[in-house]
């Protein structure tokens, strides 16, 4: 963390404590960035003048930016105390971002919005009064209730977004317009008790957290027109969608499984899939034995697991350059026990019923837990 002074400057002039400053915090503002170098300052400009009269911090979560938006937030730190900065290094994802910023705010009510000021900041005073009064816990800004809109986005984003919003809703029985919000304030503690509960990947914090609370959260929702980028380039992506149906299905399975959980699941399947079809080439076109074809076809599905779970699963801490190779050096190492207890549990399979495409498949699960555990561990470990 960066920029922290230990003294505040009053608006007297007067020198007062730090811990006497954060008492008196009324809101703390929590911004994940990624390469939001030119957006930075800008957005705190506009705090400050929307939030004159309130005591109030931001917190910049940055994602170690390849454009030095962390070394912009710490050079704005140095000059003002209301500005705070958290640079995560070999982890990524706003969901991840959003939920260290608020653990590490000091206020009882924590905003959370984007850096690319799409989002409405004159909003806040009226959030944070809802708050205060006791009228709700969570407030949202809505795209999708009177006085509000998302005129911004063009025909392909506002259809996959009200077709997401639907989708949650129907699916999770989430009574709120706009679920898909990126824009909204909660009280810190309200967070603390759900914070447990909540992924740490993917985009759609707020889904999350009104998912996690099943109702029991006051919430209120008011309007704002969503604004168009100025600087910089949006963060969403294919793999958005994935992370998004990862999460719902997480929450219908009352988070029985993490949502890397079941993307390490998705990616075996796919997996079990180049298994079966290399075993079916080396045992019937090239005429290995069954042991041997099983062997091959259990190497070759281990290799594309950890390529797409490297671009896909663990894409927060993915590996590059020589550590790709290492990395799958170690996977092919961790997952040794399970490749053994493959070839066995197959070839016993296989011994007692000759149906290739059976016991290939039955040596191919045999390891699905041991390798997720042992990659968490080894492989795709927290730098």
């Amino acid at each position: 963390m960066v920029g922290q002074a230990p003294q505040h400057i009053s608006r007297a002039g007067d020198v007062v404590n730090a811990s006497q400053g954060a008492a008196a915090r009324q809101l703390s503002v929590i911004v994940p960035t990624f390469n939001e170098r030119d957006n930075v300052a800008e957005l705190f400009a506009r705090l400050a003048k929307t939030l004159e009269g309130i005591s109030w911090e931001v917190i910049f979560v940055d994602d170690n930016s390849p454009d030095g938006t962390w070394q912009t937030v710490q050079e704005m730190a140095q000059q003002d105390t209301r500005v705070r900065g958290i640079r995560r290094i070999g982890r990524r994802g706003l969901s991840g971002a959003c939920i260290e910023g608020i653990l590490a705010s000091s206020a009882p009510c924590v905003a959370v919005m984007d850096a690319d000021l799409q989002h409405d900041e004159t909003q806040l005073p009226k959030m944070l009064g809802l708050l205060q009064r006791g009228e709700a816990e969570l407030v949202v800004g809505s795209r999708y209730i009177d006085g509000g809109n998302a005129d911004s986005f063009n025909r392909q984003r506002r259809g996959a977004s009200e077709f997401a919003t639907t989708l949650a809703k129907k699916l999770l029985r989430v009574e709120v317009a706009d679920p898909m919000s990126g824009f909204f304030m909660i009280r810190r503690d309200r967070f603390e008790q759900l914070a447990p509960k909540l992924s740490v990947q993917g985009f759609k914090i707020l889904l999350d957290i009104v998912a996690t609370g099943q109702g029991k959260l006051r919430i209120v929702e008011i309007p704002y027109a969503f604004g168009s980028r100025l600087h910089g380039e949006s963060k969403l992506d294919s793999m958005v969608a994935l992370d998004f149906l990862g999460l719902l299905l997480a929450k219908l399975t009352g988070d029985a499984v993490s949502l890397r959980f079941l993307l390490f699941a998705l990616v075996g399947s796919i997996g079990l899939v180049v298994h079966l079809a290399v075993l079916d080439a080396a045992f019937n076109v090239f005429n290995y034995s069954f042991a041997e074809s099983q062997l091959i076809g259990a190497v070759a599905a281990m290799t594309s697991n950890f390529l797409m779970n490297n671009f896909l699963t663990y894409r927060d801490q993915r590996l590059k350059g020589l550590s790709i190779l290492s990395g799958l050096l170690m996977f092919y190492l961790v997952c040794s026990v399970g490749l053994f207890a493959n070839v066995g549990v197959a070839f016993s399979v296989y011994g007692q019923q000759p149906i290739w495409w059976l016991a290939g498949a039955a040596g191919a699960l045999m390891g699905v837990v041991w390798n997720y555990a042992m990659s968490g561990l080894f492989v795709w470990r927290k730098r």
